[in-house]
């Protein structure tokens, strides 16, 4: 467990960017129907895996990103760019295209 948090961590986002892995879509309906693959949508959230440092300013100043590693965050559907490492799928998004924090 304590390589695979490593593992994660090997790649930092620079900026405003959030390093973020989709989360798993459900396998099953309400009503019991199992759905396959190429039936499921891209789940637009995702849980925060690693974040910048935030925006620089022309005056300096950073202005940090929102969010924070573990939180579980909405996104806009097409935003970011998705890396593989240590073939686990991630996603870089910016922090202004994150929509929302899912609070639980």
């Amino acid at each position: 467990m304590a390589q695979q948090a490593a593992k994660k961590n090997s790649l930092k986002p620079l900026g405003n960017r959030v390093l973020v892995q989709r989360l798993e879509p459900e396998e099953k309906m309400k009503g019991g129907i199992i759905l396959p693959d190429s039936a499921k949508k891209k789940q637009e959230s995702a849980k925060v895996i690693s974040v910048g440092p935030g925006k620089k300013l022309d005056d300096g100043k950073t202005i940090p990103v929102p969010v924070k590693v573990g939180d579980i965050i909405l996104m806009d559907k097409y935003s970011g760019q998705e890396v593989t490492l240590h073939d686990e799928e991630f996603i870089i998004v910016k922090a202004d295209d994150i929509i929302a924090i899912i609070e639980e």
